[in-house]
């Protein structure tokens, strides 16, 4: 089994419980924060559907300076949020899946201004810095849905609010 079909059952199943969070964002919560120095809901939900497009980027480069002219994308809908999402899934899926081995063992370079962030073979960037970094925001925003009174869909098991069965 090559490492783009290994990623890819992966990054459907986290691509699927993150849109049941997405979906489930209050259109009328999207400037509301936990926190002065919280992201908005609606920034963190979006930023959920950008970091798939991370992935893209990660596969079709191996620099990105974050520092030069990166602004952060601000939708004002959730069917916005959810349509950027759906897109770079469906275009990160299928750059995975034409990937060969050998791009993934390529060095990837983050940069901020010129300066190296950090540096990591591409596959530790998919897992890292694209996955398991989508995984932690999807934590946060359970906890921002949470303190909104959104019931919680099941992620990797029931919640306390849907049991899907499991009684």
């Amino acid at each position: 089994m090559g490492i783009s079909e290994s990623l890819i059952p992966e990054l459907e199943m986290e691509a699927a419980v993150t849109r049941r969070l997405i979906e489930r964002v209050p259109e009328d919560k999207l400037d509301w924060r936990p926190h002065e120095k919280s992201m908005p809901l609606g920034r963190l939900a979006t930023h959920l559907a950008e970091l798939p497009g991370w992935g893209k980027i990660t596969i079709a480069q191996d620099v990105l300076d974050i520092g030069e002219g990166f602004t952060p994308t601000i939708l004002r809908s959730v069917p916005e949020i959810l349509d950027l999402f759906d897109k770079n899934v469906a275009e990160f899926k299928e750059l995975l899946a034409n990937t060969p081995d050998e791009e993934f063992m390529k060095t990837w370079t983050m940069k901020h201004k010129g300066q190296t962030v950090f540096s990591s073979p591409k596959i530790g960037v998919v897992r890292g810095t694209v996955m398991n970094h989508m995984v932690h925001h999807r934590g946060q925003l359970t906890v921002y849905l949470r303190l909104n009174e959104v019931q919680l869909p099941m992620t990797y098991g029931p919640s306390a609010d849907e049991t899907g069965g499991f009684e």
